[in-house]
């Protein structure tokens, strides 16, 4: 764990936006070309189904995914998924916070951000419209039609959760499903409270999906079950559309399992750890921490 001390800051400029665009960035040790169109559309259909390629050049790649209708109160328009062409990254740019946080790749980070002076960055564009459970789907069909369509990225960093990934590791994922997005889309970040005995544990990327963020605030159990847990709620969350409403429990944590014979109780509050967003606080009874 980091030993960083960082301060807490809720700017309301800096609040993670409900249902906004998927961001993927994928980091280049060299210049990378962007795949030829028709090695694009054979890749995109096979991971997304029906798809049409409406704009491709050197700068940039636009694909309506068909199969994905955004529906508005003026009528319906396809999902569109676009690639923007190779340009410079800088890994200085992240600052501490930020990596302080990036579990999945702690003994490659600094290399990466040190190696990588490339980018292709992809994103998703009237994705927020779709239900939950299809976007969830469709934002990582598009990130395994990328890992197939560029064998040379390094790492993948999906700027919605914070999350930083081996490209390895996106490639040879046997994740089915919508936890592919709790996988990949959905960061559980741990902080210890300085000058206590407190931690807190949350998530950031379920907004992305319309769906609330996870808060535990305690003390005096094994952090690791309640990042465990956390996954375990995210993603009964995205299975179910979300059925926890204020003052209802979730099963608690006996000698690290869930288990029914303990109920947590959930409450709605803004976040206490940056970005600013709604979650769901989880009241771990004798393990909580702070006056609620």
């Amino acid at each position: 764990m980091s030993g960083e001390v960082f301060q807490q800051n809720l700017d309301h400029e800096k609040g993670s936006r409900p249902g906004g665009p998927f961001i993927i960035q994928m980091l280049f040790k060299q210049w990378v070309e962007m795949p030829d169109q028709e090695q694009m559309l054979d890749a995109m259909k096979r991971h997304i189904g029906k798809v049409e390629c409406f704009c491709c050049d050197e700068k940039m790649a636009g694909f309506a995914a068909l199969e994905h209708m955004a529906e508005f109160q003026d009528g319906k328009s396809p999902v569109q998924l676009f690639l923007m062409g190779c340009s410079s990254f800088e890994g200085k740019n992240f600052d501490a916070f930020l990596k302080s946080q990036m579990w999945d790749c702690q003994n490659d980070r600094d290399r990466i951000f040190e190696e990588c002076q490339y980018q292709v960055m992809a994103t998703d564009m009237l994705a927020g419209a779709l239900s939950t459970q299809e976007r969830a789907n469709l934002d990582m069909d598009f990130m395994e039609a990328l890992a197939e369509l560029f064998p040379t990225c390094e790492a993948f960093y999906f700027q919605n959760c914070g999350k930083l990934f081996l490209a390895e590791d996106v490639r040879n994922h046997q994740i089915p499903g919508c936890d592919r997005f709790i996988r990949f889309g959905v960061n559980v970040r741990f902080f210890n409270i300085q000058g206590t005995e407190d931690m807190l544990i949350d998530t950031v990327g379920m907004n992305t999906l319309y769906l609330p963020d996870l808060q535990y605030h305690f003390n005096d159990v094994d952090p690791n079950w309640i990042v465990n847990h956390a996954y375990n709620v995210a993603s009964y969350i995205l299975e179910n559309d979300n059925p926890i409403k204020s003052g209802e429990t979730v099963d608690g944590i006996i000698n690290g399992r869930m288990t029914r014979e303990l109920q947590w109780k959930c409450q709605y509050e803004e976040a206490l750890i940056q970005p600013m967003r709604e979650v769901i606080d989880i009241h771990m009874g004798k393990y909580a921490s702070g006056g609620r």
